[in-house]
């Protein structure tokens, strides 16, 4: 399998302003993979797993940093050199001692390359137990594979050079884009998580990734009890549950359990979001950039981690999505929704925190939502995710016209399309296409002379 943030990685080793790097990102999502597959670039690889080692902790009781490497290399017995020898300090979050650390790493010896990553690591530094090396490391946002390291993972690495290098100008054949459409159903199906996509590959079966993502979601339902002692786990499940069904819609605490306090569900959800688990889809009123400027903290919508897991979660699979006769319409749009979302989600720099946005207005009588909001340099852009040629616009053209945006974007199962949109440029793309949409999102302010 490959991952596009191995390129990240590839450009950090070479740049003399490194830091010590933490991987941050969900449970089960390929981290320690990532480093053992980039840590083949160096000679040496000094690997430390303080959950299943902890007792090698003492080998950072000193301060002294040429200290500690002489101990890791007597331990390891393997010599660490700059530029060689790769440090990997994995499930710091067993070892919250060793993270104050980072920072004298990164003062005496800049020169030795050191990866972080761990299982809910977001809890280490959320409570700051410690004194956080601020501005001597740099982070790594990491998520599940997305549409197009899942089709190289099938071996089709002929579609993903079709996808990269598609133009706006292009016409796609009928039959490639059907085939493609059926490889989005496969990944509503099976998702991003690296073990379900190997099992599928590995056996050809769908039901071996099905019992992985089974596998998966009782792990993190295993995980509860390690939040926090005062959350009770069994209102974590009831709450880790009820989720994948929620997503594509404000959250209303009384649709998840009417009978339970809304600030207990609230630290429920924050708890699950810190495990990256599910994220916050903010509104905005989106003015201007940047969109969390003028966030709602209290107005979301839940995205869940994953398409495969929210497929398993609600019953579906692959037989059921075969026979839709629109993709869009599953579990109402939801399935969609997440699908898209996930993907924006994490299409920014890997140093960049995971954010997304949506927009609404609550007018009796004109109310309007936009599915999605992000930003392409310095304009906003709304993004919705409608069925077919006849998906109501109604949301979109109400946006365009509130705040003038000059490009906006429609999801759906058609053929690419633009369309003059009265003041702004309608640009639908179908759903394999949303790995590109910053680059066609480009390409279309460049030919018709928008200033970004």
């Amino acid at each position: 399998m490959y991952r596009k943030d191995i390129n990240y990685l590839v450009e950090w080793r070479k740049r003399k302003s490194r830091r010590p790097l933490i991987i941050r990102g969900a449970r089960q999502i390929g981290k320690t993979w990532l480093v053992r597959e980039f840590a083949q670039q160096f000679d040496f690889l000094v690997e430390i797993n303080f959950d299943k080692h902890p007792e090698k902790v003492q080998l950072f009781k000193s301060r002294k940093i040429d200290k500690i490497i002489d101990l890791l290399q007597i331990d390891s017995d393997i010599d660490i050199t700059p530029g060689k020898t790769l440090l990997f300090f994995d499930e710091i979050q067993a070892a919250p001692e060793i993270v104050p650390l980072l920072r004298y790493f990164y003062e005496e010896r800049p020169d030795i390359h050191i990866i972080c990553a761990g299982s809910l690591l977001e809890f280490l530094l959320a409570e700051h137990v410690f004194s956080m090396p601020v501005g001597r490391i740099e982070y790594l946002h990491f998520g599940p594979m997305d549409f197009e390291e899942f089709l190289w993972a099938q071996e089709q690495d002929r579609l993903v050079k079709f996808l990269s290098t598609f133009s706006l100008a292009d016409s796609i054949p009928e039959s490639i884009h059907q085939n493609l459409l059926y490889y989005v159903k496969l990944f509503w199906a099976i998702g991003g998580m690296p073990a379900a996509v190997k099992r599928f590959c590995d056996s050809g079966e769908l039901a071996e990734a099905l019992r992985e993502h089974e596998i998966i979601l009782q792990t993190y339902e295993d995980d509860f009890g390690k939040y926090r002692k005062r959350i009770y786990p069994q209102r974590l499940r009831k709450v880790f549950h009820r989720l994948p069904a929620l997503v594509g819609g404000k959250l209303k605490y009384v649709n998840i359990d009417p009978g339970e306090r809304s600030r207990e569900l609230a630290d429920s959800l924050h708890l699950l979001e810190l495990a990256r688990i599910f994220y916050r889809v903010r509104h905005s009123a989106g003015n201007g950039i940047p969109l969390a400027a003028e966030a709602k903290e209290k107005d979301f919508k839940p995205l869940f981690l994953d398409a495969g897991l929210v497929s398993t979660s609600l019953g579906l699979n692959l037989v059921k999505l075969e026979i839709a006769d629109d993709l869009l319409m599953i579990n109402n749009g939801a399935m969609a929704e997440q699908f898209i979302g996930q993907h924006l989600l994490y299409d920014r720099p890997a140093y960049e925190k995971p954010q997304l946005f949506y927009w609404n207005r609550e007018k009796r009588g004109s109310s309007a939502e936009v599915d999605y909001l992000i930003a392409y340099e310095s304009q906003v852009v709304p993004v919705e995710v409608k069925a077919g040629a006849t998906g109501s616009l109604k949301s979109l053209q109400v946006f365009i016209a509130e705040k003038k945006v000059p490009v906006a974007l429609r999801f759906n199962t058609m053929q690419p399309s633009c369309l003059r949109q009265k003041t702004a440029e309608l640009i639908t793309l179908p759903l394999y296409l949303v790995g590109q949409t910053k680059r066609l999102l480009a390409e279309i302010f460049l030919s018709s002379n928008i200033p970004n």
